[in-house]
């Protein structure tokens, strides 16, 4: 049997805060902090660096995540094999995702899976609200989002790292941002339900408050406007780098970016076992988006040179 120790610690990273864990498990707060106390202890190593809001792994916590990941597979596998409790990997996988993500970076990586797995009858639908699993007909969700949203299980894919971005057109006839309130003059561009913006700088973590100049309820929309020149926008890395590295968008006030915990997930139901067919996409998708990972750091290193 897997410690469960080693399998909460998993969970806690997977989950991205204490407390989703703690929901995810049916556990308090309190008795999950008590188990990662327990395990530092027991290892003599700080594993996790905690704030109020986020968590980040030590060199220690980020070497024993990455050697329980396959050990945790492998011992799972090794069950299945000797047990005979082969799941197969069929029938109906039905998926939501945001518009953007889901059309640049989901359905490009989806051909191996769907090659891999031929017997699973895949649907994947595109919108930008947030789908309530707990009673759609969807199996999971992509969700980019701080927090998953309270009985739900995530398993974080990526983080989703963004910037405040306008095109040189409309910096050049608006002028440039010099500071947050400044932005109160300026043009704000985003999808519903997207401001206000959650945003940290010197001052720590503000919300800022605004109204987008065009109502729409597309964050492509949102983007295409912004590179169009009709104002500034809030946008992920995974969604403009390239267009931050051909210049036709500018980074304004670099010195804020929105909330760093947020990430993109892989969401579904509670349910006591996972089923087969969404441990396959899991695994698939956390093979596939370490390129998206890549790519923010390489337009990390290019908007602070």
């Amino acid at each position: 049997m897997f410690d469960p120790d080693y399998e909460l610690f998993l969970s806690i990273i997977e989950a991205g805060t204490i407390s989703a864990a703690a929901r995810a498990r049916g556990l308090t707060t309190a008795a999950v902090s008590k188990c990662l106390a327990r395990l530092e202890q027991r290892l003599s190593a700080r594993l996790v660096n905690r704030t109020t809001r986020r968590l980040a792994l030590t060199p220690a916590g980020q070497d024993l995540y990455e050697t329980l990941l396959p050990l945790r597979s492998s011992l799972a596998a090794v069950e299945e094999r000797i047990s005979g409790r082969h799941e197969l990997i069929r029938g109906d996988l039905r998926l939501t995702a945001p518009t953007s993500f889901g059309r640049m970076h989901l359905a490009p990586c989806l051909a191996r899976f769907t090659e891999a797995y031929p017997d699973i009858e895949l649907t994947i639908d595109l919108s930008d609200s947030f789908v309530d699993l707990l009673t759609s007909p969807y199996d999971a969700a992509i969700r980019i989002a701080v927090d998953v949203g309270s009985g739900l299980i995530g398993h974080r894919l990526m983080g989703s790292r963004r910037v405040l971005c306008a095109s040189p057109a409309y910096l050049a006839r608006m002028g440039q941002p010099e500071s947050l309130a400044d932005l109160e003059r300026h043009v704000l561009l985003a999808a519903e339900g997207q401001l206000p913006w959650q945003i940290e700088g010197p001052e720590g973590q503000i919300a800022f408050h605004g109204r987008s100049a065009v109502k729409t309820n597309s964050s492509e929309v949102a983007r295409e406007l912004a590179t169009g020149g009709c104002g500034i926008a809030l946008r992920s890395l995974w969604d403009v780098a390239e267009l931050l590295d051909c210049g036709k968008l500018v980074q304004v006030l670099p010195h804020y970016e929105g909330a760093r915990q947020a990430a993109i997930y892989l969401v579904h139901a509670p349910t006591p076992h996972i089923s087969a067919n969404i441990r396959a996409l899991l695994a698939h998708l956390r093979e596939q988006f370490g390129d998206i990972e890549d790519m923010e750091y390489k337009a990390e290193s290019t908007l602070s040179a």
